[in-house]
């Protein structure tokens, strides 16, 4: 059996933006997994006033704004 690494995340993300990007990429990687394939691209790019766009592109675009106070320190 694999040994299991955790990373400990000091700046773990529960709430907004953030946390809905990072739960619909770990679905999209857990679905590729049981497809057996998948390709995926993420792009960032800072807008007006400090937001981020974030957009992760797997077959379709899911697009994300980041409100700059949500932007992990």
């Amino acid at each position: 059996m694999a040994e299991r690494h955790y990373l400990n995340a000091p700046h773990r993300v529960t709430s907004g933006q953030v946390r809905e990007a990072l739960d619909r990429l770990e679905g999209l990687i857990v679905d590729g997994l049981k497809h057996g394939f998948f390709d995926y691209s993420i792009a960032c790019e800072v807008a007006n006033g400090g937001k981020r766009q974030l957009v992760i592109r797997a077959g379709k675009s899911h697009k994300f704004t980041i409100p700059e106070n949500e932007v992990p320190r």
